[in-house]
């Protein structure tokens, strides 16, 4: 075969075989396109840039949380006080209607006894929110509870017990609202 008849039909008249398809395992392959080092700077402004939206985004969910809280507070200090007045009405209502009897009444005995039975009412009513009266009258005077706005020479009580209570403390659990204001004993002088 001639050489030109052997390049016709695929073959090289050198080695004297046939022209193969290109071998990509024997050409060198071009390098993949790298990419340049990142900047470490730009990195940095990147990551500052992140925390900055994170501590912007932390202070807001914050300051929403303080609203939140400080509102739900005030809900429920006004519920308290609407429970509370919830439960004193009817004792001012039974106080009403004893005032409203005292002009028309006759009987002092009853109207005295209608006025006792209102303050039963308003004690059991503060018992029932755990509010009760400081005990002062007798006992030894402790400046925890009481107030003492005067001393008072007397042999009927032990000289520093509560000889007058002239104003009830109320307590309400450990915590007093509002201290007794007593008259203590004191010796008497001779």
């Amino acid at each position: 075969m001639s050489d030109d008849k052997a390049s016709e039909n695929g073959a090289d008249p050198r080695n004297g075989t046939a022209d193969a398809a290109p071998n990509s395992a024997d050409e060198p392959v071009p390098p993949a396109p790298s990419t340049p080092p990142e900047d470490p700077l730009t990195r940095a402004q990147a990551e500052a840039a992140r925390l900055k939206d994170q501590l912007l985004r932390l202070a807001a969910d914050f300051d929403n949380y303080k609203k939140r809280s400080r509102k739900e507070m005030e809900d429920v200090g006004k519920s308290a006080r609407e429970s509370v007045l919830r439960d004193l009405l009817p004792v001012f209502d039974n106080l009403e209607r004893a005032t409203s009897h005292a002009n028309e009444a006759t009987d002092v005995k009853a109207l005295a006894d209608g006025i006792s039975m209102v303050t039963r009412q308003f004690l059991d009513t503060l018992g029932k929110l755990g509010i009760e009266r400081v005990p002062a009258l007798g006992l030894p005077f402790d400046p925890a509870v009481h107030e003492a706005v005067q001393h008072l020479e007397t042999t009927e009580h032990a000289p520093g017990t509560v000889a007058m209570e002239l104003q009830a403390g109320y307590r309400m659990g450990n915590r007093v609202i509002r201290p007794a204001m007593v008259v203590v004993a004191k010796p008497a002088s001779s």
